[in-house]
């Protein structure tokens, strides 16, 4: 199978990484062709992970997403959530068929409130049955060095998530299958706008008390969000039963693509959406902390998604919608984390 990875930020380069450490070769669009020829001639990305370095025979680089598309069989998609309509824009209509996609987006389509593959089957009438999603908890930077992750998969049909699962599984990287395809995406989302908070409390200087309680509050609204939208097995300590390959038990609500994601994104020092929030705690104003980090903080465009979504789900999810006013309606941190406050428990 020949495997493409659209993107050339932190986290389409650490999946490059994994996949050609893995001993495949990789057709690899780039954002410009200075960053293609800055690979070829120094075997690293110039501005993201460049500790990474690469084979420059197993990768093939593109500049132009029709010709990689063309060169591919299944294709990963790691761009920011913002950037997927402009990035698939010179695509025909016709131009996925009979791919797999691979989703490693922690976002939603802004402006549209939609999840990738929903907008996939709007714009290319592409079928669920082909798509699947790579989610952490995993951050790029620790992945550049070598350090043991986690990667979950989902799809419709277990057996093929096993086989796209089979490129990345390394070493220092160990993979994981499920099907819940849609909730793991809601708890991707979810996470973001959590550590999000979790960056704006630690900007407001609360410690690692109230932190404890935050985080465990967070956890608690993202399961009710996630059982509203149909994600089953969301009982911790109960599992159904165990994989008859691996032995290992059925995931729950415990399991890494859900808690684990959260806490890590909620806790690491190596999260955008962390340093995002404790920014905006210490002062800044939403534009100078984009600025200041040059880095898409998927949890900003998520917050006002998920308010569009819950309309519609009614899901209680009074720590998210304080994070939403925060960012969006100019209520401050304070103001914001005293509403918090009062529902914790």
């Amino acid at each position: 199978m020949r495997l493409g990875i659209i993107g050339s930020g932190s986290w389409a380069t650490a999946l490059a990484k994994i996949v050609t450490d893995n001993g495949n070769t990789i057709q690899w669009l780039v954002r410009s062709e200075a960053i293609r020829q800055h690979l070829l001639q120094r075997k690293h990305n110039p501005n993201y992970l460049s500790s990474a370095s690469f084979d420059i025979q197993r990768l093939q680089l593109h500049t132009s997403i029709v010709e990689m598309v063309a060169a591919s069989d299944c294709l990963v998609v790691a761009v920011p959530s913002a950037y997927i309509v402009d990035t698939f824009k010179e695509l025909d209509p016709a131009a996925l068929e009979g791919k797999l996609l691979v989703s490693a987006v922690k976002g939603m389509v802004p402006d549209k409130n939609i999840l990738l593959n929903e907008w996939l089957l709007q714009r290319f009438n592409f079928p669920l049955s082909s798509y699947f999603t790579l989610m952490g908890p995993c951050h790029a930077e620790e992945v550049a060095r070598e350090r043991l992750s986690y990667l979950t998969f989902s799809g419709v049909s277990e057996e093929r998530a096993f086989e796209v699962a089979s490129y990345f599984k390394t070493w220092y990287i160990n993979t994981i299958v499920n099907a819940d395809v849609l909730g793991v995406q809601y708890a991707a989302i979810l996470k973001n706008i959590y550590a999000l908070g979790a960056g704006i409390a630690h900007g407001l200087e609360y410690g690692d008390n109230f932190q404890s309680v935050f985080i465990a509050n967070c956890a608690d609204e993202m399961a009710a969000f996630l059982k509203k939208v149909g994600v089953q097995r969301m009982e911790v300590g109960s599992h159904q039963g165990e994989d008859p390959v691996t032995h290992k038990k059925d995931a729950n609500y415990a399991a890494s693509v859900y808690l684990g994601d959260l806490l890590v994104t909620c806790y690491s020092l190596y999260s955008r959406n962390r340093t995002f929030g404790n920014m905006i705690g210490k002062g800044y104003s939403v534009i100078s902390a984009q600025l200041e980090m040059n880095m898409v903080a998927e949890g900003y465009n998520a917050s006002r998604s998920i308010q569009v979504i819950n309309q519609t789900i009614q899901a209680d999810i009074p720590i998210a919608s304080a994070i939403y006013r925060i960012l969006w309606q100019q209520l401050s941190p304070a103001a914001g984390f005293e509403l918090i406050e009062e529902v914790l428990i």
